[in-house]
């Protein structure tokens, strides 16, 4: 039924290579099938100025994608500014990150997350979130080994995967095929205990009920705990 043979339920295959750049406090690769992000993670001891002096850590990010991350070229947005689809993924991402963080804990210092898609089959910004997250726990266990903090600001695992309806049917992790015809389309960001971060869904065909949307949340919870594994992995 699905254009990759994968069943309802099933991921694409999850990798996560760590240490992939020379320079970055944390990087990793995660591919999720043919969707394939580069995320590196950078600690700042400078605060935004509206931050200042107030003994609070913070957690940002940025998102792009390379020009040819997907079927055709694309302009890379240097030349013209950042998109409004660009814009709202990589506040995702970071509003998305900051919720497992303890800011007391982090201290008065940014880590600040880069994800640049090398390519693009669907769900980058749900990888993106869940390699960043990766990217994020390499950096702070730098800062932990240098005795820059002294507890650990990481309060659980942060994942991400997306699930719809494609024809008629309730699946997990869509690709580009699924996802470009889905009557359905979600990203659900969870921590690995189980809470909710965010939801974000539309009807892009006809309308979906109540059930079927308690439908998509289960699928969503099994595909977290499969990335939550992968990072476990990653991170030792």
């Amino acid at each position: 039924m699905r254009p990759s043979g994968r069943a309802i339920n099933e991921m694409r295959p999850v990798s996560i290579e760590t240490g992939v750049t020379r320079h970055a406090e944390g990087s990793c690769m995660i591919r999720c099938g043919d969707t394939h992000v580069l995320c590196t993670a950078t600690i700042d001891e400078r605060v935004p100025h509206w931050m200042k002096n107030t003994g609070l850590g913070w957690v940002t990010a940025e998102y792009g994608m390379l020009p040819r991350a997907t079927h055709t070229r694309m302009n890379r947005e240097a030349k013209k500014g950042q998109g409004g689809r660009t814009q709202e993924i990589q506040r995702l991402i970071g509003r998305s990150l900051r919720a497992c963080i303890d800011r007391p804990a982090l201290g008065e210092r940014q880590i600040m997350i880069d994800c640049d898609v090398i390519q693009a089959d669907g769900g980058t910004r749900c990888a993106s979130i869940t390699g960043g997250w990766v990217a994020l726990r390499l950096a702070v266990n730098k800062l932990l080994k240098a005795g820059m903090i002294t507890s650990d600001p990481i309060i659980d695992h942060v994942a991400a995967v997306s699930c719809g309806v494609y024809a008629g049917q309730p699946v997990l992790d869509l690709d580009y095929p699924e996802d470009s015809e889905a009557g359905v389309d979600g990203n659900f960001v969870m921590t690995g205990r189980g809470k909710l971060i965010e939801i974000q869904m539309s009807a892009e065909g006809s309308a979906f009920s109540r059930d079927e949307m308690s439908t998509l949340l289960d699928l969503a919870e099994v595909g977290r705990d499969e990335l939550v594994l992968a990072q476990s992995g990653a991170t030792g």
